[in-house]
């Protein structure tokens, strides 16, 4: 059990960011949980305007890495103080007592804990911005998800981030965590801000990122459990979205249904033509 307040250490992924650091860092910073207890180290990938600036007025542990997040991340926890680990991308903010929140999960829980998901909300105005949200709320806690925070312990026992990989580094180090012990989830959301979303830049980055799907495959082997969901296409356009009880959630907002169902056909076409072309 977890005693006192343990430093937790915020590792922030960043390049060319400007627009969302400070916020980000803002909201670390205004967490309810000691501010002494919580250390921010950014890790920026080379970026060309002004966000290691921005960075710099919150924390002094602003460093260079690259070429890809997973090396950032491995990077930021290496260099950690903490005892726990709190990951974010530069474009999230934070609920005010989400640290605290997560360390009394820690406090409270007497199994061998190792890693908690965070709830994800999407932030924006416009309709795809609303069909993501609404398409976000059924990953949470999920194979489709991954763990946020975590003790440091446990990223050195799984040996981190694995850095052949560029997209599914997520599911790799959430699927690694899970072995080692019991995971939990929190009430407390992650505020992803997309305001600014493009449908054809988020198609482009899925592609992008779906690049390292088959090493991901192969490391597990493609009949993996998780595998089997994660790119299974009853769990991913039907399962996903009505089991424990979602389906009702699912077809109260059929026309963020609709748009969901596009959304997903198109990112399926476009990793198809990926691999038809690889």
């Amino acid at each position: 059990m977890v005693k006192g307040n343990p430093i937790v250490s915020v590792v922030v992924t960043t390049k060319n960011e400007e627009k969302n650091i400070g916020r980000c860092l803002e909201s670390i910073k205004n967490q309810t949980y000691p501010k002494n207890r919580i250390e921010i180290i950014v890790v920026d990938n080379n970026s060309t305007d002004r966000t290691k600036e921005i960075a710099k007025k919150y924390t002094k542990l602003v460093f260079d890495k690259g070429p890809e997040r997973s090396a950032q991340r491995n990077s930021g926890i290496k260099r950690a103080k903490g005892e726990y680990i709190l990951f974010l991308d530069a474009d999230m903010s934070l609920s005010p007592k989400i640290i605290e929140e997560c360390v009394k999960k820690f406090k409270d829980n007497k199994s061998e804990l190792v890693g908690l998901y965070i709830p994800e909300r999407i932030l924006g105005d416009s309709y795809w911005c609303k069909v993501r949200d609404f398409e976000r709320s059924f990953y949470n806690g999920t194979v489709i998800d991954a763990v946020r925070f975590f003790p440091k312990y446990i990223w050195e026992k799984v040996g981190g981030f694995d850095e052949d990989l560029t997209g599914p580094e997520d599911w790799d180090f959430d699927k690694k965590v899970r072995m080692k012990g019991e995971t939990d989830i929190i009430s407390l959301p992650i505020y992803h801000n997309e305001t600014d979303f493009n449908f054809k830049e988020y198609l482009k980055g899925k592609s992008y990122y779906s690049r390292s799907f088959d090493k991901y495959i192969k490391k597990w082997g493609p009949n993996d459990s998780d595998i089997r969901k994660q790119f299974g296409f009853c769990y991913r356009y039907f399962v996903v979205y009505i089991e424990n009880g979602e389906w009702k959630n699912f077809f109260r907002h059929p026309f963020l249904m609709i748009g969901l169902y596009l959304s997903r056909i198109l990112v399926g076409i476009g990793y198809l033509n990926m691999k038809v072309t690889k």
